[in-house]
């Protein structure tokens, strides 16, 4: 077959030149149509399950809306987990479930479920909704609302209806959050003294406001053969209005109003979160979030048009100020990826000519590269994969080039010798390409084999890299019909018969260096073969030796600093402290812009308490920073800054997209996660408290904290019910008073045009600014006199649960850690003996570990059946090559001596095992038996044409294939060296594959051009006359 599709081919150079342009055509409209971004989205498939619930605690909205959802949800068809947190007057249940679940199907199933938790949950405590369908990689573009004279309530509602309407119309945007500034509402600030003088309660104010803002609807009318809608109009538009409404009439028919009992005003809600920007004081910051699945590049592009657009329409002073866009780190990584591409072709190119010494030659050679590149394109867009770090990480145009490297060779080869002067380039062309199309096909047959079971790999490790498996083998299965079609037609073209051996001096030089050392091979074969085995041995040992990690920490280019401080914090302190940490980092010349946000946004996708906060830190390009030369160098130094200047916070310091994906797929926000599950809240504190301590004393541990689970200052209103029988007052009337102390209790909407407030019942702020004046609030009673609160109820201070997270339906706490200076797996190990020998945990108690520990332990599990599955699938390709096992046997020596050199390289350079590295030795396997297949299969068919000896066959084998195995070695390895030099975003985890294939093909190289032929001397029996056959 294969001989026939290259005859075809040569037949009709025509038909294949117009499927060169139409493929050139076709590709470069995929080009276009390719979506771009940094790197693949790995988050797992989830559903996010809120609850507002502002007058519950943690143990409140644990018992009565965070266990309804999770019992509710339990059991869904094919679940994963359940995580929760519960939180002062939030509740968030994560459902995740297993990958290739469609996350609408997923929907579904959780909305159904939620039908049946909303009947477990009291109506007057707050409704579970779903969050938006995004995901970590969802969050495409941060900014600001600025203003100079514009309040921090007049941002929030610019926010809220005129910037934040206006971008989720942006197509791919799914939801835009808030988090700051003052919300807005219309507060009823009720005078309980007030109150009791025009014997009223709270809960007819509640009523009369509630029937007093409306609208009604009376049906039609019919008058004069037409009908007419009759409507009745009692909504609210003013602070006027609100304050006639009707409460009662009193006794001498005067109508007691609104304002007669309260002050009604614009007020401010109160807040969950809090924000602020460079030192300056309090800011507004707008979140959008992509729909899951769209393109970041082009939905953060679009919303920061649409931001463009709408700046003019802003009232005067407003302005909207962006300071996060992932567009511009996904230009800065596909800028990397595009940078090591053009390097390598660079390379490769220069590798052929080189060798070649025929410029048409290493042209036709080089084609190949553009055109599998755009069937790659093709194959890309077709199956979904978007263009970004990992899918064109393994691209090495070395392999793409490797089959037309041998073709051309062999092509040129042909062409210079004498022999071929009877016959035209056609013709010598056609049997070039007959002689080695075999071991071509079958070369790079094994590289797409050995690629494929990395198809089978699952989780999180799947997402990252099968995309890259995939545009791998659309890149070398279109490689593979180039060369069996495009490239003999235009060999056949641009190639002329010289007549004569022509190469250029230094490559006939090398060979002849090379065939006296293949002599002295030959003289100490047993030598040799030793010295191999040894080497293969001294490998695996050296292998246990490396360190392991999930995946190579990626550059984002900029900072994220958790912030942590004590639960009783207050919110004015929280930004004063934010403000202050925001003036610390400014000192850094490497700072651009510092945006901090603390406590959860409006819609609480991010579940954190005022008193945890996070600080965003974009940074200069590298090469602009004076302060330090390394990332971890500048961290280093901001902490020890920030430690000394701002006491009593605790600081963590990670990367934007990494701390989220952290977050969302492990629960953490940190490398490890040490989960320590139990059911009693105080012994989880004590006891996280005691891993925290053992293991920040193990090397490595940096950002050590325990989850705060305690802590939270709680003022307890007990009522007394044998007090409230006796003066007649029901619980309700007592829980209505504490309900509107603060907080206040909505009771309407007011309307302004598009815009809508909520109206609120309140009391003053001093009416509960302390225990006493909380204690004095009168509480109305049937009788017409007032009862102090404090006669009602037991008013105390108390401490309280901060926060309640769960996990398969369990209490527990987490010790999040990073690790820096060593591997995570080494850590680990360490950290786990020492809480083993020092940690005694109470019955039922137990710890499991997270993060991206729990990551690298599974990726590594499914590498252990891939692997295996890779060398199996090389040594049956070879066997199905050349029909006997000895060949194929002597082939497959190329893979242990190939991850000998892998090895090597990684300890050479300091790198760590990790899942890049890993995929890298698959793809090294197949690359390595592919000059092996090129050189064995040279020497069979010297020995079925002739009747020399083994040495004689082996010496000439090697003679021939010498320039074209030091070519395929070096054009696919030097094409991965601009991937393990780089230093751009992206690079490291690009670095440990390019290594490992780079040190892995040097070894295997030595060992076909030398110990490949002694040992198959060896094995032909010609031991004894080796003297004499030189």
């Amino acid at each position: 077959m294969l001989k026939g599709i290259v005859d075809f081919s040569l037949a009709n150079r025509a038909l294949v030149l117009i499927g060169a342009v139409l493929l050139v055509l076709g590709g470069g409209y995929a080009l276009t149509q390719l979506p771009l971004d940094a790197v693949p989205d790995i988050t797992n498939v989830q559903v996010q399950v809120l609850t507002k619930a502002p007058a519950l605690g943690p143990v409140e909205m644990e018992q009565f809306v965070t266990y309804p959802i999770e019992a509710a949800m339990n059991g869904l068809p094919r679940l994963v987990e359940i995580r929760s947190i519960s939180r002062y007057g939030l509740s968030a249940v994560t459902v995740v479930f297993e990958d290739g679940v469609n996350v609408y199907f997923a929907r579904q199933l959780v909305s159904e479920r939620l039908a049946h938790a909303r009947e477990a949950i009291p109506p007057e405590i707050g409704s579970p909704e779903m969050g938006p369908v995004t995901t970590g990689l969802g969050d495409v573009l941060q900014f600001t609302v600025e203003g100079d004279g514009v309040s921090a309530m007049e941002r929030r509602t610019i926010l809220d209806w005129q910037i934040a309407p206006r971008l989720r119309a942006v197509p791919g945007v799914t939801e835009v959050n808030a988090w700051g500034g003052l919300p807005k509402e219309y507060q009823i600030v009720v005078d309980p003294s007030n109150l009791i003088a025009y014997d009223l309660s709270l809960k007819e104010v509640f009523e009369a406001v509630e029937r007093g803002s409306r609208n009604a609807g009376g049906g039609y009318i019919e008058h004069n053969r037409e009908q007419y809608i009759l409507r009745g109009e009692g909504l609210v538009e003013s602070l006027a209005d609100v304050e006639k409404i009707v409460l009662k009439v009193g006794s001498d028919g005067t109508p007691i109003t609104v304002g007669n009992v309260a002050q009604v005003r614009e007020g401010a809600m109160l807040r969950i979160g809090v924000a602020t920007r460079d030192g300056r004081g309090e800011t507004v910051i707008g979140l959008v979030q992509m729909l899951a699945g769209e393109n970041a590049l082009q939905v953060a592009t679009r919303a920061r048009e649409a931001i463009d657009d709408l700046q003019s329409s802003l009232p005067k002073g407003a302005r909207v100020v962006p300071y996060y866009d992932r567009a511009v780190f996904v230009h800065r990584v596909i800028r990397t990826v595009v940078t090591n591409l053009l390097e390598g072709s660079l390379l490769v190119v220069a590798v052929l000519l080189a060798f070649l010494g025929h410029v048409r030659a290493g042209l036709v050679v080089a084609s190949a590269i553009p055109l599998s590149m755009l069937i790659a394109f093709t194959g890309m867009v077709e199956s979904r994969i978007s263009a970004n770090l990992m899918s064109l990480g393994a691209i090495d145009f070395g392999l793409i080039v490797d089959g037309a490297v041998v073709l051309v060779e062999n092509v040129v080869r042909r062409l210079s010798e004498p022999e071929g002067r009877e016959r035209t380039v056609r013709q010598l062309t056609a049997e070039a390409a007959h002689e080695v199309m075999r071991p071509i096909a079958f070369g790079i047959g094994i590289i797409i084999l050995v690629y494929l079971p990395i198809l089978t790999l699952g989780g999180i490790e799947g997402k990252m890299f099968k995309p890259m498996a995939w545009t791998v083998v659309f890149a070398l299965a279109g490689s593979l019909l180039l060369t069996l079609t495009l490239t003999p037609v235009l060999a056949s073209i641009f190639l002329k018969k010289t007549g004569r051996e022509h190469e250029p001096r230094f490559v006939e030089k090398l060979r002849r260096l090379y065939l006296r050392a293949l002599d002295v091979c030959f003289a100490h074969r047993l030598l040799v073969i030793a010295s191999a085995a040894l080497m293969m041995l001294a490998g695996a040992l050296l292998a246990t030796r490396l360190g392991g990690e999930f995946i190579p920490r990626l550059d984002e280019g900029d900072i994220s600093i958790s912030a942590i401080r004590p639960p009783s914090v207050a919110i004015s302190e929280v930004a004063a402290s934010t403000g202050r940490i925001e003036r610390v980092l400014k000192r850094f010349p490497e700072a651009i812009t510092i945006v901090s946000r603390s406590g959860s946004p409006e819609l609480a996708t991010d579940v954190m308490g005022i008193e945890l906060g996070d600080v965003f830190v974009i940074l200069k390009p590298i090469s602009d920073w004076t302060t330090a030369r390394t990332k971890g160098e500048l961290i280093e130094k901001m902490n020890e800054a920030l430690t000394e200047s701002v006491p009593g916070v605790g600081f963590s310091f990670t990367q934007p997209i990494e701390m989220r994906f952290n977050e969302l797929i492990a629960g953490v926000r940190s490398d490890v996660g040490i989960k320590l599950f139990g059911d009693d809240l105080e012994t989880l504190r004590k006891k996280g408290e005691e891993i925290a301590r053992v293991v920040a004393a193990v090397p490595g541990a940096e950002d050590v904290k325990a989850e705060q689970t305690s802590g939270l200052p709680v003022i307890r209103v007990a009522v007394d019910r044998d007090r409230c029988a006796r003066y007649g007052i029901s619980v309700g009337d007592v829980l209505d008073t504490v309900e509107a102390a603060r907080a206040g209790k909505v009771v309407g909407t007011v309307f302004e045009g598009q815009q809508r407030f909520a109206l609120v019942v309140r009391f003053d702020d001093d009416a509960a600014r302390t225990i006493d004046s909380l204690a004095n609030v009168p509480v109305a009673s049937p009788g017409g006199t007032s009862i102090p609160l404090g006669q009602l109820a037991t008013i105390a201070m108390d401490t309280g649960p901060a926060q309640i997270s769960r996990e398969a339906v369990r209490r527990r706490i987490v010790v999040e850690l990073n690790v820096r200076g060593r591997d995570v797996a080494s850590f680990v190990a360490e950290a786990q003996e020492r809480i083993v020998r020092e940690v005694t945990l109470p019955a039922g108690y137990y710890i499991r570990w997270g993060g991206q520990f729990e990551n690298l332990q599974a990726a590594s599990r499914r590498l252990a059946v891939v692997v295996p599955l890779a060398l199996a699938l090389i040594f049956a390709m070879l066997y199905f090559t050349f029909g006997s096992i000895k060949p194929a046997a002597l082939i497959y020596l190329n893979v242990p001596f190939a991850a000998t050199g892998g090895v090597v390289a990684l300890l050479l350079r300091g790198l760590p095992f990790s899942i890049s590295a890993g995929v890298g030795f698959i793809a090294l396997f197949g690359v390595a038996v592919l000059n092996g297949v090129v050189l064995m299969t040279q020497v069979r068919d010297i020995e079925s044409k002739t009747d020399l000896t083994t040495l004689e066959v082996l010496r000439r084998a090697c003679a021939l294939r010498m320039r074209p195995v030091l070519m395929t070695a070096l054009v696919a390895s030097l094409g991965f060296v601009p991937m393990a030099i780089a230093t751009g975003s992206g690079a490291e985890v690009q670095r440990p594959l390019a290594t490992v294939v780079i040190g892995g093909l040097v070894t295997s190289t030595i060992l076909t051009l030398f110990i490949l032929p002694a040992i198959y001397s060896l094995f032909r029996g010609h031991g004894s006359s080796v003297a004499r056959e030189i």
